[in-house]
Order: structure tokens, then sequence, then C-alpha cells
């Protein structure tokens, strides 16, 4: 059975207590894993503890972390997680993983994937696209392999419209960037967290992809 619980103590180990206050951490099976930093949509990170469940179940442990609290931060709250988050007793040696979801797929998609040097795998599931103004930038930024999903009936506030979504695939084949889109047709937002928008079929889908995708690069990544 997973474990999981608050870690109050790991915000003052890395050292933000205003992006860490309220992280939670979620424990494999094993008791160990390898590190994955998730981060949550605007729902908040309550609203996200089932996918980070899901996660730690594939054998990792996760940090799940707040994507409210990093807005406008330009990336200084997932860089200080991604650096420190690997210190806690629960962690394995080794690149960690990053996982976002809608707002905090955004961020983890508009940085994450440059910072190769700790991160071996990103994951993005139905991230906030509409801030990218400049996609090749977006793209230039990919380091390492990215896996996004999204849903092609994704219309909530115009904020992850599946055309944004197939600009960035297009300009990353251009370049021959690490990133590959899946898209699920009749399919909306937040389609991987239980309730009225659920898609049983496509989070089905999407979290044996993403287990794959992580055991890929994870499972014997120094």
């Amino acid at each position: 059975m997973n474990v999981t619980k608050t870690i109050y103590v790991l915000a003052a180990m890395l050292g933000f207590t205003n992006i860490t206050a309220h992280a939670q951490e979620f424990t494999p099976p094993g008791g160990k894993g390898r590190v994955i930093v998730a981060v949550s949509g605007s729902m908040g990170a309550k609203a996200y503890e089932g996918p980070a469940r899901k996660l730690a179940s594939f054998g990792y442990d996760v940090i799940l972390l707040d994507g409210n609290n990093m807005v406008g931060d330009h990336g200084v709250g997932l860089k200080a997680a991604i650096d420190k988050a690997p210190q806690s007793p629960n962690a394995l040696p080794g690149k960690v993983g990053v996982v976002g979801f809608s707002l905090g797929g955004g961020q983890v998609l508009g940085y994450a994937p440059q910072w190769s040097d700790q991160v071996a795998v990103v994951v993005v599931m139905y991230p906030l696209t509409s801030v990218y103004k400049d996609i090749p930038a977006v793209v230039g930024r990919i380091k390492v392999p990215v896996l996004m999903f999204a849903g092609e009936k994704d219309t909530l506030k115009n904020c992850c419209l599946i055309e944004t979504a197939r600009s960035i695939a297009s300009a990353a084949a251009a370049v021959n960037a690490p990133f590959e889109l899946v898209t699920y047709p009749n399919v909306g937002h937040d389609f991987v967290v239980e309730g009225m928008r659920y898609d049983a079929k496509a989070a089905t889908d999407a979290w044996a992809r993403t287990e794959t995708m992580l055991k890929q690069h994870l499972a014997d990544t120094p």
C-alpha cells in the first residue's frame, strides 16, 4: 500500500517554504524510488492527489507541488524542487522525472526540458499552452524526451487548445526535438482527474504510456 504524508519537514529542507509548505510526498510500494516532481493544475494539489498516487504506484517517490504557488516565478520554484527533492530519505539517486498537469503542465513544459543535467524525462498532460507566443523558443529548450497528452475537444478557457499542441509538435518535428504528442478525440480537459471531465478510456491509455515512458528513461538512468 502506498504511504502518503504531508511533508512539512521537506519544506525546511528545500529552503523555500512558500512553495513547499503544503507539498506532499507519495512513496512507492517498495518504500524507495527514483524521484518524480509533479506539479498540479489550477484546481490545486488536493485535486491531483489521485494522479500523484498513480505515479507512485509505478514505483516512484513523488513530490507533488501546487502549480498555483509557482505562477509568475519564471521556473524558480520548479528548479528549486528539482534541485532539492532528491534529498528526501525515500529517494533513490539519479536524475528526476517531471510531470505536470494543466497549469502545472505549462510550467513544466516551459522550463524542465532544458535542465538535462538533472531531468531525465518530462510528461505533461493537457498543459497550459496559451502563454507560449514563441513556439520555436519553447521547442528550442527541449533537451530531454517530452511526452505530451491533449484532448482534441479541450476548450476550457482556451488555455490548452489542440491547435497549439499540434503547432508545438510540428515545430519539434522540424528540428528533431525529442517530443511526442498523443491526442484523444472527443476528450476535454482534466481527463485523468476523477470527476465530471474524467474519461476512463483516455486516462487508461495515458497512464499506460506514461508508465512506459518513465520506465524507459528512469529505470537505469544515472
